[in-house]
């Protein structure tokens, strides 16, 4: 069997992904095939998941590629983990938005950030369906951890023609945990849950602990009771406390989803968190990736050193991908969260989007749970954002400047901090910065950066209301972040 993963140069996320299919004994004997464009980080990931395998004397082999198509060809399983356009394109999502007002944390999904993202993915996620269709193994699997998430994977099923796609992502894990610690559990697997709704934006809708159904007020008085996450969540918390459902996502990804917390900067303190990046700051993903990279390059001796260390020793994660993989090959069923075409899975969210909802995995395939219903506020949240990844997936695909104007101008965050003739200069601003990633877009950056040339400036004086400096690789060492390992930049993937 053979497994290919498409932006393998991410350390952290190729071994454990790798980690997790090895701990299955079924799986030991698997090709891995490694693809990257940059071939010195592929060189190095490849090095430290070699070491592991030999080390631990199993049978699996890797090879590694720069070229795509080589990886792919005979592949079973494609696992998609690219960010196209690295920390460079990541840079203008977040600092252009910014002199514009619309401050983020993370920027990967919607708001300005995120709907550029996606202009620079959905045409790679294309070319990758069409490698898959022409050199992969006839019925191969595309497991997509690429955000934006459900554009990415809306591309891949709707346009990209490869009927096995799965979207997967761990926000549903990370926030059952919390659940269970609030509530006192003495093992999360006491607390049992359904979520639903559209990645990043997805409900626990039902909740029971050791059967028993826990309600909105128990939960937010469990969650406002808690000495951290009190402080740490308060969007979630406010969220709960309005819409009756607890949200997957982290108090900084959240806020950036909604038009109600991040729109003025005096009020943004207030509703964050800095004692880690993922409640809130300004730029919080990005100078914490940078920070990462910085101190990989610098470290890399070290995390060779590191590695081979006993496969017995190591605890298989719940990442989805090993556990789907080995309900395919092996017939084990495994139950989880995943990202498909709705299609009545949700019945008050439109038919063609992607959604996140509960299914289960065996030889048979991904069977998902039909008839869910979200509660109206819930199903009114998704639904704004749904409409804002269809205009923008129309923009992606066919580089339609209009559509893409439109899209910015509905997001729900960028919407209540600029007026329309502001939207059109930031597009503007973020096309002519980023247009070696938009071929799509060729035909318009020329206008583009002429009317950035004669227009009157609408960009605002900010430098975000929560921004944190980027720490030194000493620093990092000195640290030894404890609290940011917890959310690698490849964990939040999806």
């Amino acid at each position: 069997m053979k497994v290919a993963v498409i932006g393998a140069g991410s350390v952290g996320f190729t071994r454990k992904l790798v980690r997790d299919i090895l701990k299955v004994e079924a799986l030991q004997d698997t090709e891995f095939a490694l693809h990257d464009i940059n071939a010195g980080n592929l060189d190095m990931v490849a090095q430290i998941v070699r070491k592991d395998i030999e080390a631990n004397r199993l049978p699996a082999r890797v090879s590694t590629s720069t070229e795509r198509r080589a990886a792919l060809t005979g592949a079973r399983y494609v696992i998609c983990c690219v960010r196209i356009g690295g920390l460079d394109a990541f840079h203008h999502d977040i600092e252009i938005p910014l002199r514009y007002g619309v401050d983020q944390c993370v920027g990967d999904t919607i708001c300005a950030g995120g709907l550029m993202y996606g202009m620079r993915t959905v045409p790679e996620i294309l070319a990758f369906c069409r490698d898959i269709r022409e050199v992969a193994e006839p019925g191969a699997w595309f497991l997509n951890y690429a955000n934006p998430m459900a554009m990415n994977t809306w591309a891949a099923i709707e346009h990209g023609g490869v009927a096995n796609t799965v979207g997967l992502c761990h926000g549903v894990q990370h926030g059952w945990r919390q659940i269970a610690e609030v509530l006192g559990a003495k093992d999360a697997n006491e607390v049992e849950y359904i979520c639903a709704g559209i990645n990043h934006q997805t409900w626990y809708v039902d909740l029971r602990w050791n059967g028993r159904r826990i309600g909105r007020d128990e939960l937010l008085a469990a969650f406002e009771r808690h000495p951290q996450y009190s402080q740490e969540e308060k969007v979630r918390i406010d969220v709960l406390r309005r819409f009756g459902v607890y949200s997957t996502e982290s108090n900084g990804h959240l806020s950036e989803y909604l038009p109600w917390y991040r729109k003025r900067p005096d009020e943004i303190p207030g509703w964050i968190d800095l004692t880690n990046w993922i409640n809130g700051e300004t730029g919080g993903y990005l100078r914490y990736c940078t920070e990462q990279r910085n101190w990989f390059e610098t470290d890399f001796p070290r995390w060779l050193g590191e590695a081979g260390a006993p496969l017995a020793d190591y605890t298989r994660s719940d990442e989805h991908c090993s556990h789907i993989i080995e309900a395919l090959e092996t017939g084990k069923p495994y139950r989880g969260h995943f990202n498909v075409r709705n299609q009545g899975l949700i019945t008050n969210l439109a038919s063609d989007c992607i959604v996140e909802t509960p299914g289960t995995v065996d030889r048979f395939g991904l069977n998902m749970t039909a008839g869910i219903t979200l509660p109206m506020a819930c199903a009114a949240t998704c639904s704004v954002t749904v409409n804002v990844q269809r205009m923008a997936l129309k923009a992606a695909v066919e580089g339609d400047l209009e559509m893409l104007r439109l899209a910015m101008l509905h997001d729900p965050l960028v919407g209540a901090v600029c007026n329309p003739e502001e939207v059109w200069q930031m597009v503007d601003e973020l096309l002519v910065a980023q247009a070696q990633w938009l071929p799509q877009f060729a035909d318009a950056i020329p206008g583009a950066r002429e009317r950035m040339g004669r227009a009157r400036p609408s960009a605002k004086a900010s430098t975000g209301a929560a921004r944190l400096s980027v720490r030194s690789v000493e620093e990092l060492r000195e640290a030894r972040a404890p609290r940011d390992a917890a959310h690698s930049p490849s964990e939040l993937a999806g």
